[in-house]
């Protein structure tokens, strides 16, 4: 099953979509156009059922087969943009100051329509296809508000596909692997608190700032010395905020942010652990305490052994081959609908263009047909026709 024609006829349509959603981002469940063009669309398509408001502002489209059949495939795609200024100076950049689709979920959106138009003329499939349409993928856990909706009861849904573009990689070709493959994502926010006063009288104080930097280097060594060297594991620091902000003041209270990201739940707890008492304890040492806000955010996303291999039978079927994904330490939110069920997620390849998250990045259109393609062969082998 290469390209279907179907997808070259209607790549231009599709482009149309990708461009007005490109020009119209919105951030977390803050995407009432987008849902509601993909909900009108849908309906156009003639979907026998289409659903709004799911997991606050998410939408959800069933396709029957032609054939019977009772069992349920679910296809995803996130909707919304990021809080960046587009730099990319295209024809159809964002029109809203502040705000971009630098990570192309605009053409997730525009790849599933398309599939989703196609399942609707043709139902060459037996039994019934939920495409699932997500907002809030960039730091607002909207996979997990449909998943506590009951999507995936409410459609008795067996399993659930998902696909991220991926700049660097072939454009239209594809990678995937089974088990732990992108990371989950925990934040935190430690206060320390000294003893402010005169810098030209450091013995009267307690200096916070000197205090936040020893742990901003000890808590290095939780990768360093506390894990398995085998294991995967990202402490990172990315923001130091006084309460001074004259040159003669020692601060009396120093607030750091930033991100602990891993690969299994067992680094995880070691990680919260260590950062815990790392920051007890030198703050001790110093004299001063340490305030530590440590958030669970999203969770491993785990491919499911038996569906990547059929999901990576699908690309090749596409493509002519599918390579080996690397693990990804960023994380994705669909890790909640893997957990709710069995499924896997795919790479396709954007090309050379900039990274995701850049100001300068711009989805690949023409990555379109192989995308939809994909998804129209998971729901096509999956659920054939006897």
């Amino acid at each position: 099953m290469p390209i279907k024609n179907r997808f070259a006829e209607m790549l231009p349509e599709i482009i149309e979509w990708r461009h007005d959603l490109h020009r119209h981002p919105e951030l977390q469940f803050d995407t009432q156009r987008t849902a509601g063009l993909v909900a009108e669309r849908l309906r156009a398509f003639g979907c026998d059922e289409v659903v709004e408001g799911l997991g606050r502002t998410g939408v959800v489209g069933i396709i029957d087969g032609k054939g019977p059949g009772d069992r349920t495939i679910g296809l995803r795609a996130d909707m919304d943009a990021l809080p960046i200024q587009e730099q990319t100076g295209a024809a159809h950049a964002s029109q809203t100051d502040g705000k971009m689709h630098a990570c192309g979920h605009d053409g997730h959106t525009s790849m599933l329509l398309g599939a989703a138009k196609y399942l609707a003329e043709t139902r060459n499939f037996a039994g019934r296809v939920a495409v699932i349409f997500q907002p809030a993928e960039e730091g607002g856990g909207g996979g997990r508000e449909m998943v506590e909706d009951g999507i995936m009861e409410r459609w008795d849904i067996e399993e659930v596909y998902g696909m991220h573009n991926w700049p660097g990689m072939e454009v239209g070709s594809f990678a995937i692997r089974p088990g732990p493959f992108f990371a989950a994502t925990d934040v935190f926010d430690i206060v320390v608190e000294g003893k402010g006063g005169h810098a030209a009288k450091p013995h009267e104080t307690v200096d916070s700032t000197l205090v936040a930097s020893h742990i901003v280097t000890a808590l290095q060594s939780i990768a360093s010395r506390n894990a398995d060297p085998v294991d995967q594991i990202v402490v990172s620091v990315t923001s130091i905020e006084s309460s001074s902000k004259a040159y003669n003041v020692i601060a009396q209270r120093v607030a750091l942010k930033g991100t602990v990201r891993t690969l299994s739940d067992k680094m995880r707890d070691l990680a919260e652990a260590r950062l815990t008492a790392i920051c007890d304890g030198v703050a001790a040492g110093f004299g001063a305490t340490a305030r530590v806000d440590y958030q669970r955010n999203y969770p491993v996303m785990v491919n499911h052994d038996a569906q990547a291999a059929f999901a990576a039978e699908v690309a090749a079927s596409v493509a002519g081959t599918c390579d080996e994904a690397p693990l990804v330490m960023g994380g994705e939110d669909f890790a909640f609908m893997l957990n709710a069920r069995p499924g896997a997620y795919i790479l396709v390849g954007n090309g050379a263009t900039a990274p995701v998250h850049h100001p300068q990045y711009d989805f690949n259109d023409d990555a379109i047909p192989a995308g939809c393609s994909w998804w129209a062969g998971i729901v096509e082998q999956r659920l054939p026709v006897s």
